[in-house]
């Protein structure tokens, strides 16, 4: 997919809707990391995405890092149709700010929202609001304890529960993985930027996804 021209702004208006067949394969990616930049006053930048994923299909979600600058004011939403027998490996990296660059977040605000449904039942559901001085906030040691990099990954499949050991192998300590139910591993990983959460992603992606990761990953 190709990424905005110079950025999410507010009053910017995205979407984007893309749907693997039964018995495909469709996996998406971006050329770069998107950027949300500082909107004006009352504006907020909408980004809406719909996957969906048709029974023996499956959807590997690969969009590269959203960088968020201070100011930024985007509400994103990412919703996922499933059918009974899909699958899906999906992950969201989110950066606060270019730490090599010094800078801070000091107004801020993000709603994000993930929404996954097979065969119209909720599978998972999760929602993300930050606003003002997120970067003292995500500095406190039981939020994020100075973090600058997040990102959460979902992988559904019959093999979900033979790959929760390995992967929490690969994690580092700012990591952790989960099994909901018998087919869905959820992980979350911390980092103090985005280079040490590649360095923790990139691992972890490339098991689950079962080969290479898309070349714009690499650049």
């Amino acid at each position: 997919m190709l990424n905005t021209a110079g950025g999410i702004t507010g009053g910017d208006r995205y979407a984007l809707a893309a749907a693997a067949e039964r018995g495909t394969t469709l996996c998406l990616t971006t050329q770069a990391c998107e950027r949300a930049y500082r909107a004006q006053t009352g504006e907020v930048g909408q980004l809406r995405n719909t996957l969906t994923v048709e029974a023996k299909a499956r959807i590997d979600w690969l969009p590269q890092e959203t960088i968020l600058y201070d100011g930024a004011a985007l509400d994103r939403r990412l919703q996922i149709e499933m059918a009974a027998e899909a699958q899906l490996l999906m992950v969201e990296p989110l950066v606060f700010g270019r730490a090599a660059m010094g800078e801070r977040l000091n107004g801020l605000h993000l709603r994000d929202r993930i929404m996954i449904n097979r065969a119209g039942v909720p599978l998972f559901h999760d929602a993300l609001v930050m606003t003002g001085d997120v970067s003292a906030h995500l500095a406190k040691p039981f939020v994020a304890n100075e973090a600058g990099a997040m990102a959460a990954l979902v992988y559904i499949a019959p093999d979900a529960a033979g790959q929760l050991g390995p992967v929490r192998a690969m994690l580092p300590d700012t990591a952790g993985a989960s099994l909901i139910g018998d087919d869905m591993l959820v992980a979350r990983f911390l980092a103090i930027d985005s280079f040490e959460l590649r360095r923790s992603l990139l691992p972890v992606l490339i098991r689950l996804k079962g080969g290479p990761l898309p070349r714009t990953w690499m650049i």
